[in-house]
């Protein structure tokens, strides 16, 4: 990947907006600083809500801003402009190549990121990937066939920037050997289980070994256990909007709980990370992180499928 030099401000294309999903506010406001009287009209009111509880010297990525935009409805991309100041309004996502450094796919539907980000990746363009990156195996195959070729892609959940977990993800020692761990969120397995794994994995680390579904679509109970002896369930259920971020950690010596509370924290956290990725070309974590954490989402899919089956995740095919 040919980084930008550091005294070079990178120019950023956002891409994408679909129903239920406020990331291009929410993201270019913490890139590039926010109108609050344009920002007041967000149909995402949790967004204007924490940007206004943050301390404006907070808002901005030194060296970088979003510059170009683009939405599935052209409306939302005047909106998103207007609010934060996007200088470039795009006709067609494509033409984002050739006028910006980088792009992100701010978008969370797993099923449409191959065809959203395969121009920008054909292109040679550092890409961000909203998650979930995928939700199936075919589509997961693909991504794995562009990263060892060596194209400069990431994807993340904030949840895996939460500063309310860092103390768990540099060390459990006071706590024993992990033997239970449990995380909530609402809404969909497909679009907001991610958030739920990568809160977590950065704890346990790499070693999930099957996945059994005991609950039903919409109330989403996933069962995962791990090679170091700990079981981990995750619950996605629809209307639990007062159970996102619930972590709970149980070891042979002792137990820990926390709350995810910080939003903007986590995701200044994440797009720093990728400005640096697209700097330097070093990657904050590794790619097989992001291979298991996509088995570990469509395990989860394929056990509800058939009827609450234990799916070993190393029989969901991946192309490495």
């Amino acid at each position: 990947m040919n980084a930008p030099s550091a005294s070079c401000p990178l120019r950023l294309a956002m891409l994408g907006m679909v129903e239920g999903n406020g990331h291009p506010y929410s993201w270019s406001a913490i890139l590039n600083g926010y109108d609050e009287k344009a920002m007041a009209a967000c149909p995402y009111r949790v967004i204007p809500d924490y940007l206004g509880r943050q301390p404006k010297e907070t808002l901005g990525i030194p060296g970088a801003r979003v510059t170009h935009i683009w939405t599935d409805q052209p409306e939302d991309a005047r909106r998103v402009a207007a609010a934060t100041f996007i200088p470039h309004i795009l006709p067609r996502p494509e033409d984002a190549v050739g006028e910006v450094d980088a792009v992100l796919i701010p978008t969370d539907r797993g099923e449409e990121h191959v065809a959203r980000c395969q121009p920008f990746v054909e292109a040679g363009l550092p890409v961000f990937v909203d998650k979930p990156l995928v939700d199936n195996a075919k589509d997961l195959a693909v991504f794995n066939r562009w990263v060892a070729e060596g194209r400069p892609i990431l994807s993340s959940s904030c949840m895996r920037y939460a500063k309310e977990f860092q103390p768990f993800r540099a060390s459990t020692h006071n706590l024993g050997e992990l033997r239970f761990v449990s995380i909530t969120t609402p809404k969909s397995w497909e679009r907001y289980g991610i958030h739920a794994l990568e809160a977590v994995y950065p704890i346990l680390g790499s070693g999930f070994e099957t996945a059994r579904h005991t609950g039903r679509e919409g109330h989403d109970i996933v069962h995962f256990t791990h090679r170091a002896g700990a079981e981990v369930v995750v619950a996605a259920i629809s209307d639990m909007r007062g159970g996102f971020g619930l972590l709970t950690l149980a070891g042979t010596w002792d137990h820990a709980q926390a709350v995810f509370n910080d939003t903007f924290f986590a995701f200044k956290a994440q797009l720093e990370a990728f400005v640096e990725y697209v700097r330097t070309g070093k990657r904050p974590f590794p790619w097989a992180e992001t291979d298991e954490l996509m088995r570990m989402l469509i395990a989860g899919r394929l056990s509800r499928a058939q009827g609450g089956a234990a799916i070993p995740l190393s029989e969901v095919a991946i192309c490495r």
